[in-house]
């Protein structure tokens, strides 16, 4: 069994970064620091712990939010790592969620890139304390100032170096740190003093962190103003004030791949970064109202879900964090969204796929179960006697589609539960039937994630899908009244079938969908008929007259007619009605609609120009532009069917430095000269499948 915690030594730090800027080595150097692993693995030979996924392994990425649990000085430090590629921001908004604290790694060359931006907003909007690791100083073309410059331009907030990088480049070798004032060599196991060449700027960065420290404690200010010495104690504990509070961001840097800067880390990681503390909010179900928890042992159980993983050998996997109470191993815990008791297994905690078990997870630590029943990600595990709802996970909306369908007859009986489990492992991906287009569609972040998901498909379900470009979901209506008569007579030498029905086709305000209505006097038709002609107009509903796209927006009315005593019957009716829908329909100058979408497009200001001339392409419309800190943000609605791919063409033409949002507007007329090749696509399909 693995040593359990109490809450006061534990830590939970999340991995953030842009790709390729060193989380996934930063985590196993941790490992190898801590002794957890005695050989460091590599992500290029997909040796590493926390990329064990066959895919990231194939992409030499991560993909998956993995839990790194390592112990250092008498804590257990769970790190969480995370993908810094963009579709799987999932995954980084999961892990933030149940993280105290945050480390971003940043490029030594490179810098602040468009995904450390991303993962610093995400931690902007959870309040998340975080520090700066930058890494690589080691490799060619590194500045350690440079990149300090850059966070200092980019973000808002007090960057204060911690640690100063002994030499750059290939001449890097450790660091110094400025609270203990000791130089760290290579791997950092022993602390010397600081080289002769590093004292004068070792002194100049020391006392500009003092004066950062004593900042966050108004007892320590008073003291600095006074001019008396600050201890190593008080200047720690200044600074760990000014992290919790978001004021202050420490600057660490070193060479994960090299081991260099890594104890010092874990160091900084146990002494200033915050553990579990304070209070969170949680919805009583049985008083329907809310409540406080703090990280207490002793209180009512309140465990979260933040993320769902299918395993092929062990099954569903439920990773959670305990907000109060104590989840004990083998026991029951109620769900309080399906309100049923689940039965618990063994709990254990992970470090990439090794499962070490505990007898239990205790408050502000991070666990594991398997094989729970009906749980999901943001679902809370409480006590039945005392019902409690975490606030959970608001997830991106979707910004890529595809329509996928079964490759053999075996595939397309577990299509629906297949997708419906991976979309419960990445509430990120969505599924669902168009029925306006007759497909099934997968949405997701990007093409990259849309690909994953249809890859571990197929490698844990064993579901083979196709994909292809969505239909866009067109709609049919009318922009004027037309009328048309419709006889229905067929003599089978039995009974025969007759029906006449006149019929008048109204257009009806955007959104208003269809009504019918009864102007028939004099018993020309029987009222009886009604529900049949009703029938028969819904038939075409589905598939329109123009291109077999839905009809919407249309009113019905039947005004005469006729009917014969022994003929007229259900069926007769019903084609009736069908058929002079049909002609009505076209006689009221039909059009297709589109839908159109809400875009928001933030862009460094320099591709600002490329967006609007590639907007103007799309038919898109600006409805504004805004600034936030160099970047143009673009307000734009433009129609689904030339925005389909957008998300993959913005990071080409911005070299992926452009991220957008998308949701649904309204529907539109289709200009007439794109309408007629619409509808001569339709055609064409149509005869294909015939």
């Amino acid at each position: 069994m693995t040593t359990v915690y109490n809450t006061d030594k534990l830590r939970n730090v999340v991995l953030l970064g842009h790709g390729s800027s060193g989380k996934t080595s930063l985590a196993e150097a941790m490992l190898f620091n801590t002794g957890a692993i005695n050989r460091m693995g590599k992500v290029e030979e997909g040796t590493t712990v926390s990329d064990f996924d066959e895919e990231e392994i194939r992409r030499r990425i991560s993909l998956n939010l993995a839990l790194i649990p390592c112990e250092w000085d008498q804590h257990k430090i769970n790190v969480l790592d995370t993908p810094g590629y963009l579709d799987f921001v999932g995954e980084v908004i999961s892990a933030i969620r149940v993280a105290d604290a945050g480390i971003v790694l940043v490029d030594a060359v490179s810098g602040v890139e468009v995904g450390t931006e991303l993962a610093w907003q995400h931690a902007d909007n959870a309040r998340l304390p975080r520090l700066v690791f930058i890494n690589k100083m080691d490799r060619d073309n590194a500045n350690f100032q440079g990149t300090l410059d850059m966070l200092r331009d980019k973000f808002e907030g007090l960057f204060v170096p911690i640690q100063l990088p002994i030499g750059e480049q290939a001449d890097f070798e450790g660091v110094v740190d400025l609270i203990e004032m000791k130089a760290y060599l290579g791997d950092g196991a022993q602390a010397t003093d600081v080289p002769d060449h590093m004292a004068e700027p070792a002194e100049e960065a020391h006392l500009a962190l003092i004066e950062a420290a004593a900042e966050g404690d108004d007892e320590l200010i008073v003291k600095y103003l006074d001019g008396e010495e600050l201890t190593d104690a008080e200047i720690a504990r200044g600074l760990a004030a000014g992290i919790a509070t978001g004021t202050v961001f420490p600057v660490l840097c070193g060479s994960a791949s090299h081991n260099i800067g890594v104890r010092t880390l874990l160091h900084t990681i146990v002494r200033n970064l915050p553990g579990p503390s304070g209070e969170v909010t949680a919805t009583n179900f049985a008083t329907s109202e809310e409540e406080t928890l703090a990280f207490d042992g002793a209180g009512p159980l309140a465990a979260f879900v933040f993320k769902t993983a299918a395993d092929p050998y062990v099954g569903k996997l439920t990773y959670f964090r305990v907000y109060s109470g104590a989840l004990k191993s083998t026991s029951q815990a109620f769900n309080s969204r399906t309100e049923s008791e689940e039965r618990l297994g063994q709990a254990f905690v992970l470090r990439g796929k090794e499962q070490l078990s505990v007898d239990e997870v205790r408050a502000g630590d991070i666990g594991v179960l398997a094989k729970l029943g009906e749980t999901l990600t943001t679902d809370t595990l409480c006590d039945k006697r005392h019902p409690l709802a975490l606030t959970g996970i608001e997830f991106p909306t979707p910004l890529f589609a595809v329509a996928v369908a079964p490759k053999t007859k075996a595939d397309s009986a577990k299509m629906g539960p297949s997708l419906t489990r991976v979309v419960e492992e990445d509430p990120t991906l969505r599924w669902r039937n168009e029925e306006s287009t007759r497909q099934v569609i997968l949405e997701g972040m990007g093409d990259a994630h849309i690909d994953t998901a249809v890859r571990r498909l197929d490698q844990k379900f064993g579901l083979g899908l196709d994909t292809s470009v969505p239909k866009v979901p067109y709609m049919e209506t009318v922009t004027k009244v037309g009328s048309a008569s419709y006889r229905h007579k067929k003599q089978t030498g039995g009974a025969g079938q007759f029906a006449e029905v006149h019929m008048r086709v109204e257009p009806l305000a955007r959104d208003a969908g269809y009504e019918f209505d009864w102007e028939v006097f004099g018993g020309a038709i029987s009222s009886s008929f009604q529900p049949s002609i009703q029938k028969g107009i819904r038939q075409v509903m589905d598939n329109g007259p123009l291109a077999g796209f839905a009809v919407v927006d249309v009113m019905a009315v039947v005004f005469d007619g006729k009917e014969h005593p022994v003929d007229s019957k259900d069926i007769a009716f019903q084609i009736a009605g069908r058929e002079v829908f049909k002609m009505a329909f076209k006689e009221g100058s039909p059009v297709l609609l589109e839908p159109i979408m809400d875009m928001t497009i933030t862009v460094p200001d320099e591709f600002m120009g490329d967006v609007m001339s590639d907007l103007t392409t799309r038919r898109g419309r600006v409805q504004g532009t805004d600034q936030e800190r160099g970047n143009a943000v673009v307000h734009a609605r433009a129609p689904l069917a030339d925005i389909q791919r957008y998300a993959t063409d913005l990071r080409s033409f911005t070299q992926g430095r452009g991220i957008f949002t998308l949701t649904f507007s309204h529907y539109e007329q289709v200009p007439s000269h794109l309408q007629s090749e619409i509808i001569a696509q339709a055609e064409r399909e149509r005869q294909e499948s015939e």
